[in-house]
């Protein structure tokens, strides 16, 4: 098979990205539309460029296949973060439907990708129904939490499960606080990274007590994110194997916790990429083939 991604820490070999050359376009769209989306600063579109090649130069040396998704007028600048508007099961893609009127269009546009590359649609999310893929945890291959909260709600995972059918035997409702409010983007994958089978990236500040302990019971073992690196996006890691991750730099605490696991850590600057737009490495990528041999 040419897909397939019901699991977050077996190696990554297929993965879908947006170059801010297309995502963000030029400065002046940078500048008016990162107002409009409540980033935290204006991207440098120049630095922008730079620093996403040595992202991407992180992704290929991992061995994975890199896929681009070509740039489309109907689309805003979150479009980069190309892991919310799709889900990749082992039946095919699930498109979501995206809490935000200026992502709207993105699963579209993810449509049109995968299906040029012959990977199947196996449904989409509809209204009331909402669901993004940082929402969504692959626990193992055959149980999946998602975070419910303002970027996902009760009918979209019910959906979701229903679209699932008996590719999965369990999924896990997993409720989000307010925290910074509905403008804010909070996602279970703020507060929760994989980065092998048995070992996970939290800030358990966040989570519920009784996921925690459904990690925990599992045998999971939760490494905590400090306070002082949780919005510098050290929760937000993205795992190419197990116990091989990319971070953003600047969070030497969780870094050294994760070493200390012996897990090789690769970091890059996420200053423009990253950081204005709450969006960490695995925000950036959407895998849709992970191996399991």
């Amino acid at each position: 098979m040419n897909f397939g991604c019901q699991n977050m820490v077996d190696p990554l070999c297929k993965v879908l990205i947006k170059h801010p050359r297309d995502a963000y376009q030029n400065q002046t769209t940078v500048n008016h539309q990162s107002t409009q989306l409540n980033y935290t600063g204006v991207p440098n579109f120049e630095k922008a460029l730079a620093d996403y090649e040595s992202f991407k130069d992180l992704l290929e040396s991992s061995g994975a296949d890199v896929h681009f998704l070509p740039g489309d007028e109907s689309t805003f600048l979150d479009s980069i973060y190309t892991h919310d508007p799709c889900i990749i099961s082992n039946g095919g893609a699930i498109l979501c439907a995206m809490r935000e009127k200026e992502r709207l269009s993105e699963p579209g546009t993810m449509e049109a990708y995968f299906k040029s590359i012959n990977i199947p649609i196996l449904g989409r999310i509809i209204s009331p129904g909402i669901l993004e893929g940082g929402d969504v945890v692959w626990i193992d291959e055959y149980t999946v939490a998602v975070g419910e909260g303002y970027r996902s709600n009760a009918e979209g995972i019910r959906q979701f499960r229903e679209l699932l059918g008996k590719l999965v035997n369990e999924v896990i409702s997993v409720p989000l606080p307010h925290w910074n409010g509905p403008d804010r983007c909070l996602h279970l994958m703020s507060n929760v990274s994989p980065i092998d089978h048995d070992l996970y990236l939290v800030y358990s500040r966040l989570l519920p007590v009784s996921f925690r302990q459904y990690l925990i019971n599992r045998g999971i073992k939760l490494l905590e994110v400090p306070d002082e690196e949780y919005n510098s996006m050290g929760c937000n890691v993205l795992a190419v194997t197990p116990r091989k991750c990319i971070m953003i730099e600047g969070n030497p605490v969780t870094q050294g916790r994760l070493e200390a696991e012996k897990v090789k850590v690769h970091t890059y600057d996420g200053s423009e990429i990253s950081l204005k737009g709450a969006g960490g490495p695995t925000c950036l990528t959407r895998p849709f083939l992970r191996s399991t041999a």
